[in-house]
């Protein structure tokens, strides 16, 4: 992204913020600063004489979603999950619409973003029992929230070697095409074609089903170290329910030690093993089903490229850092996939 497409993303136009203020009703804002952590949507801190809080621009989710998500975090504190409810505006919603921008308001929760692998052994079995206890209010909510029930059964599409290849093959065309050779071009365009060789290689132990194992139901979606808050060693709020949606449980739990503990290009399996064991002694997934969520997703991270769309189809570059450290993951994954996932699942065989 451009420093003129960062500037426009951080920027809240003067009459914008004057109306955010009167909406809100918050008096005036006597300092910003905005936040730099998160990747898709504007956040800012605002001190204000009445209270310090976070502001929040909606821009990768649909408002009426977001609203309806915002609306089970009132529940999930009556269940002990430590949230940060929205604040309302003067008419009540729990979102404003101004110039054009969607925005939501909540007190300030002061913590650190701790990433998964900087995190003690005992902290990391907590968040497992976390994650696990956010499974089961979110499992108790769901009715008072008025979320639509789960359905009976899920599928969860599982991609085609072609249709991968076709996608790499339609991006290989774009960065040729691109014009900038820069070292993220050739960065991608190499990756490009190892992930062609990659997926020929391994299209053998592609799950065949749609049908993921094990139990689902609502889940958080984005569960990582971006939005949580640990005051230390208590987890202080889980931030960001844009992504809220029903999936199978053992896949939030893989996704969740991929993001917390698969960085600068390993895995820290000793701590995969014990978020694991923290989530299940909440929670008892059977092994068979974690294993299932661990072959999907590396599969799922072998056929997606969602990183390089973004960068070439919609000249977003805020994912670029993403996508060179997945990629030194996903070749790290490959070679020792059986490791992996006894990580997951001890003792368990492996032919999903």
């Amino acid at each position: 992204m451009t420093d003129a497409n960062v500037a426009g993303r951080t920027h809240i136009p003067v009459d914008d913020l004057a109306e955010l203020i009167k909406v809100f009703d918050i008096g005036e804002v006597l300092d910003r600063r905005h936040l730099a952590d998160g990747l898709m949507n504007v956040n800012w801190r605002l001190d204000t004489p009445v209270g310090r809080f976070a502001l929040k621009r909606v821009t990768d989710v649909p408002i009426d979603r977001l609203r309806r998500n915002l609306a089970v975090l009132p529940v999930l504190v009556s269940h002990g999950v430590p949230v940060c409810a929205p604040l309302p505006t003067v008419s009540g919603d729990v979102i404003a619409e101004v110039g054009g921008s969607g925005y939501c308001l909540f007190p300030w929760s002061d913590g650190e973003h701790v990433r998964g692998i900087d995190l003690p052994l005992a902290q990391v079995a907590d968040l497992g029992a976390h994650l696990a206890r956010l499974h089961v209010a979110l499992g108790r909510a769901a009715d008072v929230a008025n979320l639509p029930p789960a359905p009976a059964e899920i599928t969860v599409e599982v991609a085609t070697p072609a249709g991968a290849v076709r996608k790499a093959d339609r991006l290989a065309e774009v960065v040729s095409a691109w014009g900038s050779r820069d070292a993220f071009d050739g960065a991608a365009a190499k990756a490009l074609e190892q992930r062609r060789l990659l997926i020929d290689r391994y299209a053998d132990l592609r799950l065949k089903s749609d049908t993921p194992a094990g139990p689902h139901g609502w889940t958080h979606g984005d569960f990582q170290y971006r939005n949580l808050l640990w005051a230390g060693s208590e987890l202080a709020a889980v931030l960001d329910w844009d992504r809220l949606g029903v999936r199978p449980y053992a896949e939030e739990v893989v996704r969740t030690a991929q993001v917390q503990f698969g960085m600068e290009g390993v895995f820290d399996l000793e701590r995969v093993s014990a978020f694991v064991a923290g989530y299940r002694s909440v929670n008892p997934l059977e092994p068979d089903m974690l294993v299932d969520a661990a072959r999907r997703l590396w599969w799922k991270r072998m056929t997606d490229f969602w990183q390089l769309e973004f960068h070439y189809d919609r000249d977003d570059h805020s994912c670029d850092d993403l996508f060179l450290a997945d990629e030194t993951l996903l070749h790290w994954w490959t070679e020792r996939l059986d490791v992996v996932e006894r990580a997951f699942a001890p003792g368990e065989g492996h032919q999903p």
